[in-house]
């Protein structure tokens, strides 16, 4: 049997009893999320359930993102790492099935993803899944939908750094600048130095090939040297870069190299009961939208305004707080965008550490306090 570990104070313990051989591994999960639930009622913890989870991957779950198929929204896709030495990304459909043709296996421990649209290459608008290889020191990209390789083998990174762990490659977020559709990548990686230089930032553009390039930019990001730097987030419309300095806060700064790199916030220091994981964003027309955080030892997730007042426009206070089913989730990946009738609102997908991500309905998400906002 399984221990799950404590959810939050209340020290939930979730059995796990093993599944004969006729049931599937995604029927297992599915169990577990009922047991935790169950269990969890007892102690008058509302947990929010998921609508699906996805099939269960070979290894480590850690890290969604979600692309948005425009022309047909309900054949929009989640892709996911699977984080092993034997690594992977998993694309799923939005009922949670592993679409085997386009997973892409053989990779060196990707931890994060993220996707973008619109890369100019060859003329044409591409849209692009980027991940890490952390143990080969590279960035990944392919192509989407069809998940084809677009990166000459992959782009080294964090060149001429020698600390250990200092070129481990482990958090990735996109920005499209709305001035010039210019696409960067922003990463971190396992451990790194305290003095402003964390992050580094990369311009991915044609190569002149068919194939891309990536040109470091910028170097920038405080890093309190407590645990670590992985999740990482940015809001492409209001130009903001939002990222996890572990056990101590969220950090806030602008996404666009040219604006410097002042740091404009740090928020959620007294929120969380030990790590600060996966960060995503919630956005509809204008500045409404929500900030949402992963307290992952709690197995909650913190959701913060995504716009402070005019007199404090970096402030984000914490708004509300949910227990999820997942378990020590790390990465976690949110849209508004009308999907289908199960996802008319937007969908929420976060890890789990039983192989799985879990997709939830956005309106169960938010609940009646945040909701009115949106209409």
């Amino acid at each position: 049997m399984k221990k799950i570990k404590t959810l939050g104070v209340w020290s939930v313990f979730v059995l796990i009893y093993l599944i004969g051989s006729c049931q599937t591994q995604n029927e297992q999960a599915v169990e577990e999320a009922n047991a935790a639930l169950s269990l969890a009622k007892k102690d008058n913890i509302e947990i929010i359930k998921p609508l699906y989870i996805t099939d269960t991957t070979k290894h480590d779950t850690d890290d969604p993102a979600i692309w948005i198929n425009y022309e047909k929204p309900e054949e929009s896709l989640i892709v996911g790492t699977d984080k092993n030495e034997d690594g992977a990304l998993y694309v799923f459909d939005l009922k949670g099935n592993i679409i085997g043709d386009k997973t892409v296996r053989g990779l060196k421990r990707p931890n994060n993803v993220d996707i973008e649209y619109g890369l100019k290459i060859n003329g044409q608008k591409v849209d692009i899944a980027v991940t890490g290889e952390r143990l080969a020191h590279k960035l990944r990209i392919f192509s989407l939908p069809d998940m084809l390789a677009i990166d000459n083998g992959g782009i080294p990174v964090f060149e001429g750094e020698t600390g250990v762990e200092y070129r481990d490659l482990m958090g990735i977020s996109l920005y499209k600048r709305p001035k010039d559709d210019a696409i960067f990548a922003i990463i971190g990686r396992k451990t790194g130095p305290t003095d402003g230089t964390y992050l580094w930032q990369y311009l991915l553009e044609e190569d002149g090939n068919g194939k891309v390039k990536a040109t470091l930019v910028r170097k920038f990001g405080k890093y309190s040297g407590i645990n670590e730097i992985e999740a990482i987030a940015v809001d492409d419309a209001l130009g903001y870069v939002y990222y996890s300095d572990e056990g101590v806060g969220i950090r806030k700064y602008y996404a666009d190299p040219e604006k410097g790199n002042e740091e404009l916030a740090l928020f959620g220091t007294d929120d969380f009961k030990e790590d600060h994981e996966g960060i995503s964003i919630y956005h509809k027309a204008g500045e409404k939208g929500y900030i949402l955080v992963s307290d992952q030892q709690a197995n909650r997730f913190n959701i913060y305004n995504r716009i402070g007042t005019t007199a404090a426009p970096h402030q984000h206070n914490l708004l509300k707080t949910v227990y999820v089913s997942t378990n020590e989730s790390d990465g976690s990946e949110v849209s508004s965008f009308n999907f289908n009738d199960d996802f008319q609102n937007g969908l929420f997908v976060a890890m789990s550490d039983d192989k799985t991500f879990q997709i939830y309905k956005w309106e169960d998400i938010a609940g009646k306090e945040l909701l009115p906002l949106e209409k």
